[in-house]
């Protein structure tokens, strides 16, 4: 049976798009990753994104970033392991509160934007995130880029992880994500998007923009909140994904 999480980038009130959107996609995904602080979110947005999925049933994620509101955390900044730990550690613990309040618990933990893409590539910085996911709560899933470092640094850790795969980005040959600055680094076309994930979901295959068939594991697909027509896809790919016979739940419900 093929099944997946879908997850989405959500409460980050100093992005893109504003509260309305992140009510509506939130009927359409399974998991929400909500920002911490740091590269965006503020505690008023991260207390009402955190009821508005705790109503739905949507697993909730913490989404810990860079210290960069003004880049929102799409740009690359030299630290240390221990430093990567400690952002972990406090920005957990800060959307902790706002769950614990409202009763509910936080179901993973995916990094955004530069720190999920150096994780992905820097064993030091992925047995960091790792080890302060671990010591919060050893339950939490940790999410990273298929085949990356991060999901090897979690299953050493002994947590269990969810190997992410994106719908609307190109792959390179070495398994990582085209960075947005090149050319050809977006999928805008809606069709092209939903048949990838579908191939890396039932065939466990993607197509590298070299033209490399790769090898990839799918637990969960994101799917960007910040786009133009970002709600529009939400339901598209939804509707779609079930036709083709996948199921759709969230990914504390059958990940090992």
């Amino acid at each position: 049976m093929n099944i997946i999480d879908l997850n989405c980038d959500l409460g980050e009130s100093f992005g893109a798009y504003k509260m309305g959107c992140d009510e509506k996609i939130l009927d359409f995904v399974t998991s929400a990753n909500i920002a911490c602080g740091f590269h965006a979110g503020d505690p008023a947005t991260m207390r009402k994104t955190v009821k508005m999925a705790l109503e739905r049933n949507v697993g909730i994620g913490a989404h810990p970033g860079l210290q960069d509101l003004t880049g929102f955390g799409r740009r690359e900044m030299q630290i240390s392991a221990q430093e990567a730990y400690d952002i972990v550690i406090y920005q957990i613990g800060a959307l902790y509160g706002f769950v614990n309040a409202e009763g509910g618990r936080i179901q993973h933990v995916k990094p955004h934007g530069a720190f999920y893409n150096m994780a992905a590539k820097n064993p030091a910085l992925a047995e960091a995130i790792a080890e302060a996911v671990y010591k919060i709560d050893p339950e939490m899933i940790l999410f990273g880029l298929a085949g990356s470092e991060l999901i090897a640094a979690g299953q050493k850790a002994g947590l269990h992880t969810a190997s992410e795969v994106f719908s609307d980005r190109t792959y390179q040959r070495d398994g990582t994500l085209t960075p947005r600055r090149e050319e050809n680094a977006l999928i805008t076309d809606h069709q092209a998007a939903l048949n990838q994930v579908i191939r890396m979901v039932k065939e466990g295959k993607v197509l590298s923009l070299q033209g490399d068939d790769l090898s990839i594991t799918a637990d969960t697909i994101c799917i960007h909140g910040d786009g133009a027509k970002a709600l529009e896809f939400a339901e598209y790919i939804t509707a779609s994904l079930l036709e083709a016979g996948i199921n759709i739940a969230k990914i504390s419900d059958f990940i090992n």
